[in-house]
C-alpha cells in the first residue's frame, strides 16, 4: 500500500504531461495548417474556354494563371500572378473568408505563447496551478473562436462555389472573362479547413483535461496545506509536554 500512492501520483504526473504536450502539439499543427490555408492559391480553381488562359487559380489575396502566347512562331507559357484587390468584384463569402482566416491566423500564436508559458511553469516545478489554469482557459477560448472562423469561411466558400452563385469577378483588364467559364474544380481548401478545425478542437480537449487535472491538484494542495496547519498545534503541544516531563 505504501508503494501504491507514490506510483499513483507518478502516473498522474505523466498523464498531465501527456495532456499539456499533446495540446501544445495540436495547437502548433493547427497554426501551421491555418498558415497554409491562408496562403493557398486554391480557394477557387476555374477552367475557361479560352486559347490564352485555360486555368485560373484564385487565392484570398492573389490570382495565378499561365498565359500562353506565340513569339516568333514559338508557343511560350508565362506564369502570371495578379493581386485580388479593389479592381475585382469581391463577393461577400470571399470577403468574409479573407477577414476570418486572417483573424484566425493572427490570434493562434497567442495560444502557443500561453500554452508555452503554462509548460514553463510546470518545468520550473512552481506550485501555482492558478496561473496554468488561466493560461489554458485563454488558449481554449482562442482555439474555439479560431475554429469557428475557419469552418465558417471554408464552408461558406465551398457552398456558394458549388451550390449557389457567386458575384466574384475579374477586373476589366484581366485577360479572360468570366463568361468563358466552363468548369469549377473542387480543391483541398475545404478538407484542409476541416483538418485545421479538427486539430484545434483536439487541442481544446487536451487543454480541458489538463485544466481538470490542475483543479484536482489545486484541491490537493489546499487539503495538504490545511492538514499541515491542523497538525502544527498538535506537534507544538507534544513538544511542550516533553519539556514539562523533562522539567519534572
Amino acid at each position: 500500500m505504501g508503494h501504491f500512492i507514490p506510483n499513483k501520483i507518478r502516473f498522474a504526473g505523466v498523464k498531465e504531461w501527456i495532456f499539456r504536450v499533446t495540446g501544445f502539439f495540436f495547437s502548433l499543427l493547427s497554426l501551421g495548417c491555418g498558415i497554409i490555408l491562408a496562403n493557398s492559391r486554391y480557394w477557387r480553381l476555374w477552367e475557361f474556354d479560352d486559347k490564352v488562359v485555360q486555368l485560373v487559380y484564385i487565392g484570398l489575396w492573389e490570382a495565378y494563371y499561365n498565359w500562353q502566347c506565340n513569339v516568333s512562331d514559338t508557343e511560350i507559357i508565362i506564369p502570371v500572378h495578379s493581386p485580388v484587390n479593389s479592381t475585382w468584384t469581391i463577393s461577400p463569402e470571399f470577403r468574409c473568408a479573407r477577414n476570418l482566416i486572417l483573424l484566425a491566423m493572427l490570434i493562434k500564436p497567442v495560444v502557443v505563447i500561453f500554452s508555452s508559458a503554462a509548460i514553463r511553469v510546470s518545468i520550473i516545478k512552481a506550485s501555482i496551478p492558478e496561473i496554468q489554469i488561466v493560461c489554458y482557459k485563454i488558449s481554449v477560448l482562442i482555439l474555439i473562436f479560431s475554429s469557428l472562423c475557419t469552418i465558417i469561411s471554408v464552408t461558406w466558400n465551398h457552398v456558394v462555389e458549388f451550390y449557389g452563385e457567386t458575384i466574384l469577378d475579374f477586373p476589366p483588364t484581366f485577360p479572360v472573362k468570366k463568361e468563358a467559364l466552363i468548369r469549377k474544380y473542387s480543391t483541398h481548401v475545404f478538407p484542409l479547413g476541416l483538418l485545421t478545425t479538427t486539430l484545434s478542437l483536439f487541442g481544446v480537449i487536451m487543454f480541458l483535461f489538463e485544466i481538470s487535472s490542475l483543479k484536482i491538484q489545486k484541491k490537493l494542495n489546499a487539503y495538504h496545506a490545511s492538514k499541515r496547519a491542523d497538525d502544527r498545534p498538535i506537534n507544538e503541544g507534544s513538544v511542550i509536554c516533553k519539556m514539562c516531563q523533562e522539567n519534572a
